[in-house]
């Protein structure tokens, strides 16, 4: 006796995802960015700006580390 063939149509697997990937500016950026902030943060500690140590300095430079992490979970 033959087989029956099913009335219903096998299901196929969804598309994978092609990954995303971000421009290279968001590397760029994240860098330069954790550097500037690295930098004015030390620079202010040693008194390189000549004014003594201020604390809108340190807040200057922390304000960019902390930009640089938000940029970073853009990054794909």
């Amino acid at each position: 006796m033959p087989k029956s063939r099913s009335k219903r149509q096998r299901k196929q697997p969804p598309p994978k995802a092609k990954p995303r990937h971000s421009p290279q500016w968001v590397g760029i950026l994240f860098f330069i960015l954790m550097a500037v902030g690295l930098v004015v943060i030390i620079a202010n500690y040693v008194s390189a700006f000549g004014g003594g140590t201020a604390n809108w300095r340190l807040f200057y430079g922390l304000g960019l580390i902390t930009g640089a992490f938000i940029l970073s979970t853009q990054w794909h």
